[in-house]
């Protein structure tokens, strides 16, 4: 038997791949499934099902285009209606996969058809469970998710998820290990841990929401508190997982067309394509065009993109470091967001070259910060950091939010803006100077750089009081 976690960190994901005896499964895939044939072609096996724990919210699945180049049969759990051909599988159904079992446990909650997968090795032993969105390390699935679509409140599918994870999971063996749908990053969940693996009877003594005398009204309470409001295009991405969409080799065939900047710019000024450039933000500060975004595709790309293009349908034209064009554009099918129309060939260097029009960012050290009296400083970072510790007076203006945010922006004089590190500050002031902000400038290092300074900042607060 095989057992291995394929995690992808930018979207804090986790897909798995199981292996026995000549048969396959693959759990919650990516949508570039060429990875999964390729190992299962070096393991000599054939993919027989494509276990899917619910409608995701916060990719598109490989699923289709993995099925139809296998032949492996989707499976989905109880309450599941899909618009393509798939199995529905039961409650307490067993898939025979080689010379191991799987059993599907339906744990309702974060969604309605919300399913955990139960491996039973070869002697038929309890290994491990894959719990999707129902079970993370040190937290479990936001309840909020899927109330329009199951018309539930959030209170309710709280109060099923606390029945599902006593009644299906709580019960299993200590030692069974526990695989999950994400990680650190998601959002998905609030209190994720960085680690991504883990046990019942780790998850039993150290996970909140797994207390052993916790009623049904403290669970509710504690897991529907400090829900965000969720990224955007999360429903567009069960849509597309519910319906389907267009094969990622399509999508990927008229992504990849190379522009010369003239015809580049002349797609910017004929369409409403958004320019994306997807550079390190030192690159970008020091040279750009104008009115293009930066989401740089070293960080969290995939989440960024989705929190800060509301629309998955937006046209988009890629600016990128020559040679990452497909990495970026693979990046952003994970999210739904397939509507590229060309890349800059040559990237941004052949646009200087050209003798075309370019923007900057001003930059100060965090040194050269606290020498300015009286500077007024907005900080981008999320609630919880901010709380947490920040500059004294210093604006806060949500990365996550600021498009709903820009009220709270100071419109007359110099700001000065940052985040924990230097890449949210720097999407954030693109934004924004697209938006026609042109009175901010940078902080280099972002927060970490601020707190040695002579920079008055709050006493710590840790984050796990708020």
């Amino acid at each position: 038997m095989i057992v291995e976690q394929i995690y992808t960190g930018c979207l804090a994901q986790g897909a798995y791949y199981i292996a026995s005896n000549g048969e396959a499964v693959v759990i919650d895939p990516l949508r570039e499934v060429g990875p999964y044939i390729d190992r299962a072609e070096k393991d000599g096996v054939k993919i027989k099902y494509i276990l899917e724990t619910h409608f995701h919210a916060d990719f598109v699945s490989g699923h289709l285009d993995l099925a139809k180049k296998t032949g492996a049969t989707i499976v989905y759990g109880p309450l599941a209606n899909p618009k393509f051909d798939c199995k529905v599988a039961e409650d307490g159904e067993v898939l025979k996969v080689g010379d191991v079992e799987i059993h599907v446990l339906h744990t309702p909650g974060h969604t309605m058809e919300s399913t955990t997968y139960l491996l039973r090795d070869e002697s038929g032993k309890d290994h491990a469970i894959f719990s999707g969105d129902t079970l993370f390390l040190g937290d479990v699935g936001r309840p909020d998710l899927a109330q329009k679509a199951a018309d539930m409140t959030q209170e309710q599918l709280a109060a099923t998820l606390y029945n599902s994870l006593r009644t299906k999971i709580m019960t299993l063996a200590d030692d069974v290990i526990v695989y999950p749908g994400h990680g650190a990053g998601s959002s998905c969940g609030k209190n994720m841990s960085k680690e991504t693996v883990g046990t019942i009877g780790e998850q039993k003594a150290t996970n909140y929401a797994l207390r052993a005398d916790m009623t049904e009204a403290e669970f509710v309470t504690e897991v529907t508190d400090g829900l965000t409001t969720p990224p955007a295009y999360f429903p567009e991405n069960v849509r597309l997982n519910k319906v389907g969409y267009e094969s990622l080799d399509t999508v990927m065939d008229r992504a990849m067309t190379p522009m010369s900047p003239e015809a580049f710019e002349a797609a910017a000024n004929e369409t409403d394509a958004l320019i994306l450039d997807t550079r390190h933000q030192t690159e970008f500060i020091h040279g750009f065009i104008p009115q293009s975004i930066f989401i740089g595709i070293k960080g969290s790309f995939a989440m960024w993109v989705g929190a800060m293009i509301p629309d998955i349908n937006q046209k988009l034209l890629i600016v990128a470091d020559p040679g990452m064009e497909e990495e970026v554009l693979t990046r952003l099918s994970r999210v739904g967001y397939d509507q590229t129309i060309g890349f800059l060939e040559g990237g941004f260097d052949a646009w200087k070259s050209a003798g075309k029009e370019v923007d900057t960012l001003e930059q100060v050290t965090a040194e050269e910060l606290s020498a300015i009296e009286g500077a007024t400083i907005v900080d981008v970072r999320k609630k919880g950091e901010y709380l947490s510790e920040h500059v004294e007076d210093a604006i806060n203006v949500e990365l996550d939010y600021i498009n709903d945010q820009m009220a709270s922006v100071p419109q007359e004089g110099t700001f000065y803006i940052h985040c924990a590190g230097g890449y949210r500050s720097v999407i954030a002031a693109s934004i924004l100077k697209a938006r026609g902000y042109h009175n901010m400038v940078d902080v280099a290092g972002g927060f970490g750089a601020i707190k040695n300074t002579s920079l008055k900042v709050t006493d710590y607060v840790c984050p796990s009081t708020l």
